[in-house]
């Protein structure tokens, strides 16, 4: 394809590329026309004026409000726009001002008015936050720093009449206090060193809010807490410190170096200083108790006051956690003798609350306290104490005088308003030559008395051995003495041992003879009632048995009839049929056969016949045992019945 065919095909391309190009260019040359971004803000620096009165600014003015040439104060949002031809004006592409968070805006104000003299600070007016110039330059706004500022967010800012600067905001931290210096205010009235307090500023947020109700400039009484805060550092200045601490067992004397005049209250009596109501110049009357407080150390000061009771040692090696008494060393005194000599000494003092404004406006702290009156008194008593007496004699009326020293110490102590608790004495070094004397003397003294008790432990060795042979001789006497009083004792024991046995017998014997009597009552007793038991019991069982004889009797004599007849039939059967001889021996033999007849008798009885006199005989003895029998048996029947 040849070069005018190429250029015919594809030449349009570049003229579209141009055209988009210069578009804006065109549109501004023939139209005006300017088309200002979202994110932006167009700043008009108009260059000539074609018409009118109004050509040139007035002398000291940089930003034009009637339409004169030069920087204009309103600007171009976002947005399309005619008639600003290019040749006229000239249009600047200006970014939003962008205020981070925890960030503020600092706003410097090039034209204006003039701040009045004595101030440094523009006073804010009505300007949407400094977003319409034309309002803050028609409402008197004044050029230089702005009192006002500008917090976080986006802002159309004409920097052709403003600055902006971007700090951080202001952070109180925790048990920390914010003393305020304020650069723009009213001069501090004569005599005070702080401005007063005034309210409605938020914390010295609203500088134009403390500007209207007459605050000062310089140092502020007024402190802030721990936070965050919108502090224009070119209005306000601020010092961060630590909250004064009042630990327990102390209180806080107040010393205010601001405030009005105060009537003293501490009374006519009091002449050291004035103490005056709280919030007034002076000490306070009300000590802080134990906490932590906002205090502003460049307008008042807080001394501390122990309430607890404080021991203050005068010893070179010891020193207390309070440190009052680390200035203290041992007293050195001179005795009567001309002997020097050291003591330590320890004082207890107590400061009551209510007391503690009087002692700070006569001392202004404690180690003034300490230093002024406690280390005199205390070692001058003790060095006038020693001169009026010798070591030794200090040495033993050490009580004393720690007793003296106690009473003479308070009385001084309460015309400050101290109480003193206690004094006590600690140890005493005396001169070491002295100390030697007293040594060796003591020395000589003991062994002086150690020579006189071993004189007279030799003397009474000696009588103890004179007596030992005295009583070695006399003892046998005092054997013999003494085996003539054992045997009357021992006669004396047996008489004694005698008439008490025999008054124990006589007592067993009572007591027996007593016993036997209630016995013998109680076992008459028991046998009366046991015989009418018994003799009832008889009477019952007689009863029971007749009742029992009477039946059993009845039929056993009924058996032994029918018995008896049955053996009278048989016996008579028998007679018949064996003879009254044979049936004799018959029965004989069966009761020998028994066992129960004995067949050779004790006593033989013979009769004449000698064939039949052993027979006989026998059946004779038998006889008369059968019939001894019988004769008791009825003899006993006989007596039942006659029962």
């Amino acid at each position: 394809m040849d070069p005018i065919s190429i250029l015919l095909t594809y030449g349009w391309i570049p003229l579209i590329l141009i055209a988009l190009i210069s578009y804006k260019f065109i549109l501004r040359v023939f139209f005006g026309m300017v088309i200002v971004p979202e994110d932006r803000l167009g700043l008009v620096t108009k260059k000539f004026v074609l018409f009118g009165d109004n050509k040139e600014l007035p002398n000291g003015k940089i930003i034009a409000t009637k339409g004169e040439a030069g920087y204009q104060a309103n600007t171009l949002a976002p947005g399309l726009y005619f008639g600003m031809w290019f040749w006229q004006y000239d249009i600047t592409m200006q970014p939003f001002t962008i205020v981070e968070q925890g960030m503020i805006g600092l706003v410097m104000a090039k034209d204006g008015r003039e701040i009045p003299t004595g101030h440094i600070l523009a006073r804010k007016v009505v300007s949407d936050n400094y977003q319409d110039a034309e309002a803050f330059l028609q409402n008197g706004g004044q050029k230089g720093r702005q009192s006002n500022y500008i917090t976080a967010g986006s802002y159309r800012i004409n920097t052709f009449l403003f600055d902006v600067t971007m700090v951080g905001m202001t952070q109180i931290h925790d048990n920390m206090v914010g003393i305020i210096t304020t650069l723009d205010g009213e001069p501090i009235a004569a005599g005070q060193i702080a401005g007063r307090v005034v309210a409605g500023h938020n914390s010295f947020q609203d500088m134009d809010a403390f500007l209207d109700k007459g605050g000062f400039k310089g140092l502020q009484s007024q402190v802030i807490l721990a936070g965050s805060y919108n502090l224009n550092p070119w209005a306000v200045q601020v010092e961060e410190t630590y909250m004064t601490e009042i630990p327990i067992g102390n209180v806080g004397v107040v010393i205010s170096f601001f405030g009005d005049e105060g009537q003293d209250t501490s009374g006519v009596d009091f002449r050291h200083g004035n103490i005056v109501n709280k919030g007034e110049k002076g000490v306070w009357n009300e000590p802080l108790g134990p906490g932590k407080y906002p205090i502003n150390k460049f307008t008042m000061r807080v001394e501390l006051v122990p309430t607890t009771n404080l021991v203050l040692n005068w010893a070179s090696a010891r020193t207390e956690s309070h440190q009052l008494d680390k200035h203290l060393s041992t007293i050195t005194v001179r005795s009567k003798d001309g002997f020097p000599f050291n003591l330590d000494v320890s004082q207890i003092i107590h400061v009551p609350s209510n007391e503690a404004p009087k002692v700070i406006a006569r001392f202004g702290n404690m180690n003034n306290l300490v230093s002024q009156v406690l280390e005199p008194t205390i070692g001058n008593y003790f060095r006038n104490s020693a001169q009026d007496s010798d070591v030794i004699a200090f040495l033993g009326a050490r009580k004393e005088r720690q007793e003296s020293a106690k009473n003479h110490i308070r009385k001084v102590l309460e015309e400050y308003n101290v109480n003193a608790v206690d004094t006590l004495i600690g140890d005493i070094t005396p001169p070491e030559s002295l100390m030697k004397t007293l040594t060796d003397r003591k020395i000589a003294e003991e062994q002086k008395f150690t020579f006189e008790t071993q004189q007279k432990a030799q003397e009474q060795r000696q009588g103890m051995e004179k007596e030992t042979a005295i009583a070695d001789m006399q003892k046998e006497i005092v054997k013999a003495q003494q085996s003539v009083e054992i045997a009357d004792r021992t006669a004396d024991a047996e008489v004694k041992r005698t008439q008490g046995e025999a008054s124990s017998i006589k007592l067993k014997v009572d007591a027996e003879s007593q016993a036997l009597k209630v016995r013998a009552q109680a076992e008459s007793e028991a046998i009366k009632m046991r015989a009418q038991a018994d003799a009832e019991s008889v009477k019952l069982r007689a009863q029971a048995e007749a009742e029992r004889i009477e039946v059993t009797g009845k039929a056993e004599a009924s058996k032994i009839l029918d018995i008896g007849k049955s053996t009278a039939e048989a016996y008579e059967l028998a007679v018949s049929a064996l003879g009254s001889d044979s049936f004799t021996r018959l029965k004989v033999i069966e009761e020998i056969s028994k066992g129960n007849i004995k067949i050779i008798p004790e006593v033989l009885i013979s009769g004449g016949n000698s064939e039949q006199g052993g027979v006989a005989g026998l059946m004779g003895l038998k006889m008369i045992e059968i019939l001894s029998g019988k004769k008791e048996n009825d003899s006993t029947i006989n007596n039942d019945k006659g029962k």
